[in-house]
């Protein structure tokens, strides 16, 4: 603006559709999440993998197994893994579609 004057109307309506703090926080710790490229090409392995167990995730991204459990509990901390457990083996895999969505927006805002 080149005055410093408000308009009422527009002020009003994003007062109505602001975000609330506990929504606000919840949201920034997930963004903060996300905000590691390790976790996001480990996501990005399991949005074409489906389901993986440890080693084969370390084994992809060439990084050890103690690095990858810690990556793992940090998204399954987030919710946006879960595990399986078969036998001794742990299957991870994204907790839900909209891990999925949030990746391939983010990978479509970026490329663009």
């Amino acid at each position: 603006c080149e005055i410093n004057h408000p308009h009422p109307e527009r002020v009003q309506f994003a007062l109505k559709h602001k975000l609330d703090d506990e929504t606000s926080l919840h949201l920034a710790d997930l963004f903060k999440v996300l905000g590691d490229k390790t976790r996001i090409k480990l996501l990005s392995l399991l949005v074409v993998e489906k389901e993986m167990c440890v080693c084969d995730i370390a084994e992809a991204l060439q990084m050890g197994q103690s690095a990858i459990s810690h990556q793992l509990r940090a998204l399954k901390n987030a919710r946006l893994v879960k595990s399986r457990r078969d036998g001794k083996t742990v299957f991870y895999s994204l907790a839900d579609e909209h891990v999925k969505t949030i990746l391939d927006q983010g990978i479509e805002h970026v490329t663009e």
